[in-house]
């Protein structure tokens, strides 16, 4: 009997020095995205074209990540601006047509705390838009 509280008492010491181990490695791990805020985007035409994703906030550029539906040909066009309004980078999709795509983008936002808001439009082959663009702003 007394074997066998021993072997038990040392699985469980075991276990505890293995959790106690793991734990710092858990807590130390680098941030991810997750830690940025965030904002949805979904911007329509009535017509079945839309663009849909997420703005991620750094503190010199936003990412866009998402998809365009193209009905006929559409762009997506987007911009970032400083908090008076000033603009800081811009930069579009090329242009798809009938189709379903990934439209990522990274839009420079080269100014102490990045972006203030952005604004995401859906346009036509020619670059003009064709519905109002959607602002989003930084949380």
């Amino acid at each position: 009997m007394l074997r066998r509280s021993a072997l038990t008492l040392f699985t469980a010491a075991g276990l505890v020095m293995s959790t106690a181990l793991t734990v710092p490695a858990v807590a130390s791990t680098p941030a991810t995205a997750a830690a940025y805020p965030t904002t949805s985007v979904k911007v329509s035409d009535g017509a079945g074209s839309y663009i849909s994703g997420t703005l991620t906030w750094y503190n010199r550029s936003v990412d866009f990540t998402g998809t365009l539906k193209s009905v006929g040909c559409r762009r997506a066009w987007y911009s970032v601006f400083d908090g008076y309004a000033n603009p800081l980078g811009a930069r579009s999709s090329s242009t798809h047509c009938n189709t379903v795509t990934s439209v990522p983008a990274t839009l420079p936002a080269d100014v102490v705390g990045g972006g203030s808001y952005v604004g995401v439009c859906l346009d036509d082959a020619n670059g003009k838009p064709v519905t109002s663009c959607g602002v989003y702003f930084r949380p």
